[in-house]
């Protein structure tokens, strides 16, 4: 009978049925002889990243979310991911859309797997999504320009206050409109959270409502930027699935991070926040400054020995601010001279013949940071590896052996710098530096000299990226410097040429930092206003690298 009726189906050509009727007759008997076996039920979401080996992540380009650093996409947000992603046998795929509504709506949409764009639980679509358990924490705060009246209350408010779509500040606006009647409050779909933080600071918007993790990073980039008050009390910072029944990537992804909750969330956390509030208001513009004034002369130099060395240029110009503020005649009461401070036993054994030449000194500077960096143990990874070495080139390689040692016979993971970290100020104590190899240390001043060029590294590689800053604010300048900025042969930086930026591959609306961010008017935005001038933050004690014994360990000077 199945025979019969699929046989008209098709005529006789050449002696054969074409194929409609072949295959047709293929399928009766197959189905005859019992063959025939059930669908199989639809692929599950994780099923679907597990075979495509993708998991994708929309995510909006951000500090605190996902980024370009020196190394390929990095962030907080990002790394999260990208764990999520290797638990489940895929790699993390970035969708950058234009804000966090955006990232939401793409995963509404099934084009992302999940969101990663400093989320709340607090947004429009929370009912068509599944958030994960907490990743951070942090406050919604009003942020104004420095210079301005700054407002105490939401009722002093006047002017224009924007915040981005899908960031969960609507109902915050909406609560601030109706007791400040001089208040025009508006949504965007076309600019991020970061991007109103810096209309802010250049005073195209008034106030805007970010979270305070954000404002930490930025304020390094955007000093003149001031939080008037908090607008709500502290959310969790999730990551959003989409909703339904099918929760298996879901499951997976929670699995992942409960089993990071604790001690890897939080050093996964220090790597990106535990050194952003290490500046000040001065430190932050100062070294914008010298970025402008005194960089481009060094670059060149930074840039050779860091390729010499397989070393980033920008870690090694950051030591250099952190120890001389790129002054090549900078002398210490130690003795200590030059860009990287080097000590006279240090020079010679690195064959350093001239400490006051800036090419020499970064090379010997280079040479050392190499050298520590060959001697940690291979089994601490990147980055604590940097910043472990980071600590020898300040107090010497012997104190940090003791600090790791120390840190193992406490309970901690010596394999992480956040663990030493906390155990260094221990060496400068009777009870601890008895016990240690290397004996006594200052060790605060180890952790401080990281912190410090751990935030140095950060400005410096914004600031030479590519993305348009504002100029800034101006230091009352020693005479050197006075004349260095007057010199019109003096080259600019990488950061603010504007034929040097990069645009972003995006999905749909999403624009360059370029067309965010309006274009400088003339060369006044470029240099420093010498007449302007504002009080220098007070002296800071000089810090200096580790000076070698014989034995080839690397030991403090004093």
């Amino acid at each position: 009978m199945t025979v019969a009726t699929i046989l008209p189906l098709g005529r006789f050509v050449h002696g054969r049925f074409p194929l409609m009727a072949a295959t047709a007759w293929g399928l009766a008997v197959s189905c005859m002889l019992g063959a025939c076996s059930p669908k199989k039920p639809p692929q599950t979401r994780l099923e679907v990243v597990q075979q495509a080996g993708v998991l994708k992540v929309a995510s909006v380009y951000g500090r605190t979310t996902c980024y370009t650093g020196p190394s390929g996409l990095v962030g907080y947000e990002c790394e999260l991911a990208q764990g999520i992603a290797a638990s489940v046998g895929a790699t993390a795929e970035v969708l950058f859309v234009p804000t966090p509504a955006d990232a939401v709506q793409a995963v509404i949409e099934g084009r992302a797997h999940l969101a990663a764009a400093a989320l709340s639980a607090n947004i429009v679509q929370r009912d068509q999504l599944r958030f994960s358990r907490a990743v951070d924490r942090s406050a919604p705060r009003l942020v104004f320009r420095m210079g301005n009246v700054r407002p105490k209350t939401p009722a002093d408010l006047t002017g224009r206050l924007l915040v981005s779509e899908g960031a969960g500040h609507a109902s915050r606006m909406a609560m601030l409109s109706s007791v400040a009647p001089g208040l025009k409050a508006e949504t965007t779909n076309a600019y991020d959270a970061e991007d109103l933080l810096f209309q802010v600071a250049s005073g195209e918007l008034d106030y805007t409502i970010a979270s305070s993790s954000l404002i930490a990073i930025n304020e390094r980039y955007y000093p003149q930027i001031r939080t008037a008050f908090d607008v709500g009390e502290p959310e969790d910072v999730v990551l959003a699935f989409k909703g339904g029944e099918d929760r298996t990537l879901f499951d997976a992804a929670e699995a992942y991070l409960a089993r990071i909750n604790g001690k890897e969330l939080a050093r996964l956390h220090d790597r990106y926040y535990g050194h952003v509030e290490e500046l000040d208001y001065f430190s932050a513009v100062q070294v914008a400054n010298h970025m402008l004034s005194r960089l481009p002369r060094y670059r060149p130099m930074f840039n050779a020995s860091g390729e010499r060395h397989d070393i980033d240029w920008r870690l090694l110009a950051a030591i250099g601010y952190q120890e001389s503020h790129w002054n090549p005649s900078a002398l210490s009461y130690t003795g200590v001279r030059g860009i990287m401070m080097l000590t006279n036993d240090t020079a010679l054994r690195y064959k350093v013949s001239n400490r006051e030449d800036p090419a020499q000194s970064i090379e010997g500077g280079a040479r050392v940071l190499a050298d520590l960096l060959e001697k940690i143990p291979p089994e601490v990874l990147e980055p604590d590896r940097t910043w472990m070495a980071l600590a020898a080139y300040n107090q010497g390689l012997g104190h940090l052996l003791d600090a790791r040692q120390l840190t193992a016979e406490r309970g901690g993971d010596n394999l992480h710098w956040v663990d030493v970290r906390d155990t260094y100020p221990l060496l400068s104590r009777p009870r601890w530096a008895k016990k240690a190899k290397y004996g006594f240390a200052r060790g605060r001043e180890a952790v401080d000299f990281v912190s410090n060029v751990r935030a140095y590294l950060d400005i410096i590689t914004m600031l030479s990226s590519g993305v348009r800053t504002l100029p800034p604010p101006p230091l009352r300048l020693d005479p050197e410097l006075r004349m260095a900025q007057r010199d019109k042969e003096l080259p600019l930086p990488d950061a603010i040429e504007p034929d040097k930026l990069p645009r972003l591959e995006t999905d749909e609306r999403l624009r360059s930092v370029e067309d965010a961010r309006p274009a400088p008017t003339g060369a006044g935005e470029r240099r420093l206003q010498l007449d302007e001038t504002l009080p220098l933050p007070p002296p800071k004690v000089e810090i200096y690298p580790p000076d070698y014994g014989s034995n080839g360990t690397a030991q403090s000077s004093q």
